[in-house]
């Protein structure tokens, strides 16, 4: 029987973002604050996962062993590094989340059975690379708070409260929602980037925090005027306004992950997504402007 394991490690580690064929106010324009002499730092955390078949002792491996490897070619070489240096990888491409993920792998996969290598730079920012080529994800996490409420327009009370329980309840109730939105497409060998950082977050800011925040989702957006606003539901209509504007970035929306609350979570897969609804259309009719 196969199994996949997953081992966490981490280092701490600074980096710039800076290309010198680019002037001071290119660079600035294209990296911002990351272009800032001597550069900045992370408290990068790494989950190295594996695979293959359950042995006698009941492991995939042996995971004393992982670790000192992980150690060995990664984090020893790595923890309190100037990353732009340490490795030359990162001479011809900056070392970006994407990237170092990808050069991880690179440097585990002659020692390691790996299936997905993903990399934190901090909570809302991470990136994972599963050995194909320059093709990487990125995920970048927000929040939002909205109320809704749980019912069919056909249904009476009684009807919904079957269905529904609490969330049926006439004036709705609230949550805070935390939002992952995870892009997918080639590393520039350059940049190191699938996407400029910056316009991704400004996008899903405007196109969605902006008009979701603070609002009762059944009243004040009108999809949800005749479908229900469950986290699946909102998970679907997030993914429907944002899969053109990251297009137009140049990369492809991968997955939309909404966590309701501590207990209830749902994802969506963007490749199996259909057309928009009209509703959706009329909300997408104007392309989203970033600064």
């Amino acid at each position: 029987m196969k199994c996949i394991i997953h081992r966490r490690a981490e280092f701490s580690a600074s980096h710039r973002y800076w290309l010198p064929e680019l002037s001071e106010l290119e660079n600035q324009q294209q990296f911002g604050l990351c272009t800032q002499t001597p550069g900045h730092g992370h408290n990068y955390v790494l989950y190295v996962s594996m695979w293959g078949e359950l042995d006698s002792y009941g492991m995939v491996l042996n995971l004393s062993d992982v670790k000192q490897i992980i150690h060995q070619e990664i984090t020893g070489q790595l923890n309190f590094a100037y990353l732009n240096e340490v490795w030359p990888e990162f001479e011809q491409t900056l070392p970006t989340t994407e990237q170092v993920a990808r050069v991880i792998w690179q440097r585990l996969n002659h020692h390691l059975p790996l299936v997905n290598i993903q990399l934190f730079e901090h909570p809302q920012l991470w990136a994972d690379y599963k050995g194909a080529g320059m093709q990487a994800y990125l995920t970048v996490g927000s929040h939002f708070s909205a109320a809704h409420r749980l019912a069919l327009p056909d249904l009476n009370f009684e009807e919904n409260s079957a269905i529904y329980g609490k969330c049926a309840r006439p004036n709705g109730h609230g949550h805070n929602y935390h939002l992952d939105v995870t892009v997918t497409g080639e590393i520039d060998p350059r940049t190191g980037m699938i996407v400029d950082l910056v316009t991704l977050q400004q996008v899903v800011e405007k196109t969605v925090l902006e008009p979701l925040d603070h609002t009762f989702l059944n009243k004040d957006i009108p999809y949800f005027a005749e479908v229900v606003p469950t986290a699946e539901n909102i998970a679907v209509y997030i993914a429907h306004l944002l899969r053109q504007p990251i297009q137009r970035l140049g990369a492809q929306l991968h997955r939309i992950k909404i966590i309701e609350s501590p207990n209830n979570a749902c994802e969506v897969l963007c490749a199996d997504l259909g057309e928009p609804p009209l509703t959706i259309l009329n909300t997408m009719s104007e392309p989203v402007l970033v600064a």
